[in-house]
């Protein structure tokens, strides 16, 4: 490089050597093979008089280089970014997506991994499938980077926008313009849930809690695409005493999963969990705990664009005689605790949703209300929302009509549900899908 320098210099007519010695310089540390000035230098020489050397001059000519068009855009990225910002379809330009664990069903329903006719079924289904299983690997993406990247001294805002921002960039959907949100994104608001606060705690704006060493935050979050939305939780906690509660509900929730199946009776599930998560004891801070299913919260269907389909799927032994059937959609999810296994509902609400039934032709009290139901049509629709989405999209001084829309029944509110001050709840949570041959866990990943 040093010698392709000195001979651009002696070929160039510049009264400041030593500005175009620094250009070349700075091409070097660039990794370019040539000076930018260099490359204009065979044209100051084609400018010769013929007695200053014409046949030279020619030879210098037939030497000439056409310059290289720039190519536009850049190279394709092909791996994630740190924070996740990469649109995970051009990571998967084919449009086929990773599939998520598939296990084969038991007993009178082993025959369907082989039927001709049941596989014809599952491949009528391949959009259904990729559009759930690019939700389920977004999930994955942003969770991965939530781990490696969630410390004590976080405030519990700053952790659900670096989640929320990454579905969004990762999906292509910012739901910023109306409608986008629907299309696809955020499935419901960033669950944050800290110590006896087992579900639906969410920061409003203003939220000054940050996350300490001693906490154990349920992470609850969801991604749809087109409405096929994947809920997946996990629980972290930075102490290794909490070690035993995260385990018992892991592996509560993962004999759910193995339990579950086409034509398998709800009440049969709740029972298994249970077996499972109250075998585990845990000792904190000296004392021994047995760890508790918290006995009203269950996991849930899903159905397109509505996080819960109608049946539940309970984690204690129960009566229920609701059987899960061909082509449904099941959050697979359990909480222990260390308290009452019992919640309520507490603290200021942050999480709400549009009713799937709401009535028509309800009457509001507020003006307000009535335009404040035209934001969340257009942009949820019965997705569930928080206040920190209708911030984002500029709502303001909204409180008194969305309180109307609770009381006239066309919004739910969800509160925060919470077990007896002192104790500590865990949370773990799969999307799975039940195919016409196989189950699959598609939120399944390599760290739970």
């Amino acid at each position: 490089m040093a010698a392709q320098t000195a001979d651009a210099l002696a070929n160039l007519k510049v009264k400041d050597p030593e500005a175009v010695m620094a250009s070349a310089a700075a091409a070097k540390a660039n990794g370019e093979s040539k000076a930018p000035e260099a490359e204009d230098s065979d044209d100051d020489e084609d400018e010769k008089a013929p007695g200053e050397g014409g046949a030279e001059g020619a030879a210098k000519k037939k030497r000439k280089r056409k310059r290289k068009p720039k190519k536009a855009g850049g190279a394709v990225p092909t791996k994630q970014s740190s924070p996740p910002r990469v649109l995970l379809s051009n990571l998967f330009p084919s449009g086929e997506y990773p599939v998520g664990q598939e296990e084969e069903y038991r007993d009178e329903n082993l025959f369907r991994t082989t039927n001709e006719e049941k596989r014809h079924l599952d491949r009528m289904n391949n959009d259904f499938l990729q559009e759930y299983r690019q939700g389920a690997e977004i999930h994955r993406q942003v969770r991965q980077w939530a781990k490696q990247n969630i410390k004590p001294g976080q405030s519990l805002t700053e952790i659900a926008e670096g989640i929320e921002d990454g579905v969004r960039a990762l999906t292509g959907h910012p739901g910023l313009e109306e409608g986008d949100n629907i299309k696809g994104g955020i499935a419901f608001p960033t669950g944050l849930n800290l110590d006896h606060i087992a579900a639906h705690y969410s920061p409003n704006a203003g939220n000054k809690t940050l996350l300490s060493k001693d906490n154990v935050m349920k992470v609850d979050f969801g991604v749809h695409i087109n409405g096929r939305i994947v809920d997946s939780a996990f629980t972290m906690a930075f102490d290794p005493m909490y070690d035993n509660l995260l385990e018992a509900v892991r592996e509560g929730t993962n004999t759910g999963i193995r339990e579950a199946g086409i034509d398998v009776r709800l009440g049969e599930i709740g029972t298994a969990i249970q077996e499972t998560m109250e075998s585990y004891e845990v000792e904190i801070n000296g004392q021994t705990y047995p760890v508790k299913c918290i006995r009203n919260l269950n996991g849930h269907d899903i159905r397109q664009w509505q996080i819960h389909g109608g049946k539940s799927v309970p984690i204690v032994k129960s009566n229920d005689q609701t059987k899960m059937e061909e082509g449904e959609v099941f959050a697979i999810e359990t909480f222990g605790s260390t308290g009452n296994g019992y919640v309520r509902d507490d603290y200021e609400t942050s999480h709400y949703a549009k009713k799937v039934d709401a009535p028509k032709n309800a009457t509001f009290r507020v003006s307000s209300a009535g335009k404040l139901l035209h934001v969340i049509n257009k942009n949820f629709g019965t997705l569930p929302f928080c206040r920190r989405y209708l911030d984002r999209l500029g709502q303001e001084k909204y409180l008194l009509g969305l309180n109307n829309l609770v009381s006239s029944g066309v919004v739910e509110a969800y509160p925060p549900l919470v077990d007896k001050k002192g104790s500590y709840t865990a949370q773990f949570e799969h999307t799975i899908l039940l195919r016409p041959t196989v189950k699959e866990v598609i939120s399944r990943g390599d760290d739970y």
